[in-house]
């Protein structure tokens, strides 16, 4: 019997997919990970938004109990402190937007969990995410697709994924819809099967990012000037980390017509503010590439590429600049690309790859 570990957050996905590998014959372990000190999960579960607090592990072990197979904790706060929390603080305070759900699957559930998986003996890990991977003969190499649910899609937080992780995973939801996974859940009358799902940073449940940065790094953030895009000088603002690219609501700066963050300069403490039309750009420079469907690129490539999770794909053209680093030109020009987040390419259905834009 093939043996197979899921992280189970106490959502209804991750139940769900557990429920399904038992039912396809598999030996499941459900595994919740702690991510937080005790402080930390205390504040998360009084807010109600994070997956990683005390009422949530709880939710895991009683559907593991409920379907029959056994339920740990494995303790990797540290491991998420050093390659989630602080690199999402140190991004914000080098003038980037940072995506920390990327880092966690790249460091924690797809690195740590599942060298710990393969220390115990188990061939596999699994989630609840919207994905799809197979072996293609073809080509021998593990594909990383979008599933059915396009709405659920999580395939632009999983490009980090290599061929070898990608050969131990195993994405039992991809088939389905949202819909199909509540009633699954229903049916066998799993205490999560309504539970909504959680929406902001697991760590910043309150949504301030500045707060966070300031409490966990305690540095120091002064405040700096908003300048226009020739330089002028327009008032001040609280602090390079309080925004991001993009940006309208929250400035604190009345310009008597709409205004929104153009870009930041940490060099000299300045955001700069334009109108909505300087927001776009036509092509962006990546690195810290992975690519999953090729081995490397060698030629300009047709793609369709997205710099933001809620962004429909756009058709562009990769090309590969030497030393790591990748050029994407869109055929059209793209809104607030942002410099920390993710772009992430596709050939249809298939993830090309993707890397963190300079």
């Amino acid at each position: 019997m093939k043996k197979v570990m899921v992280g189970m957050s106490g959502g209804v996905d991750s139940s769900v997919a557990a429920m399904l590998l038992r039912d396809q014959g598999y030996e499941v372990m459900g595994v919740t990970l702690k991510l937080f000190s005790d402080e930390d999960i205390d504040q998360a579960q009084k807010d109600g938004k994070t997956c990683c607090a005390l009422n949530d592990v709880m939710d895991a072990r009683s559907v593991a109990y409920k379907l029959g197979f056994e339920h740990v904790v494995f303790n990797f706060k540290d491991n998420f402190r050093e390659y989630v929390m602080k690199n999402f603080s140190d991004s914000y305070l080098c003038g980037r937007t940072p995506n920390p759900c990327i880092e966690c699957n790249r460091h924690v559930k797809f690195d740590k969990m599942l060298r710990r998986a393969l220390e115990l003996g188990y061939e596999y890990i699994a989630t609840g995410h919207y994905a799809v991977n197979e072996y293609d003969e073809a080509s021998g190499r593990w594909l990383l697709k979008r599933p059915k649910d396009r709405s659920k899609d999580q395939t632009y937080v999983l490009y980090s994924l290599t061929q070898e992780q990608l050969s131990h995973t195993i994405f039992p939801l991809g088939g389905l819809d949202k819909t199909q996974v509540r009633e699954l859940a229903g049916k066998v009358g799993l205490i999560n099967s309504e539970k909504p799902d959680s929406q902001d940073i697991c760590f910043v449940p309150d949504g301030d990012y500045a707060a966070f940065i300031r409490r966990f790094t305690g540095a120091d953030v002064p405040c700096g000037n908003f300048v226009d895009t020739e330089g002028k000088v327009l008032g001040e603002h609280k602090g390079i980390i309080n925004y991001t690219v993009g940006q309208r609501k929250h400035l604190g700066i009345s310009l008597g017509k709409p205004a929104y963050v153009v870009s930041k300069d940490v060099a000299s403490n300045t955001v700069t503010l334009g109108d909505e039309k300087d927001l776009y750009t036509k092509s962006l420079i990546a690195d810290d590439f992975n690519l999953i469907s090729v081995p490397e690129i060698t030629e300009p490539m047709r793609v369709t590429a997205k710099t933001r999770y809620s962004q429909k794909e756009q058709p562009a053209t990769v090309t590969y600049l030497g030393e790591g680093k990748y050029k994407v030109e869109f055929d059209e020009p793209q809104r607030a690309v942002t410099s920390g987040q993710a772009v992430v390419l596709y050939d249809g259905d298939v993830v090309v790859g993707g890397g963190t834009i300079i």
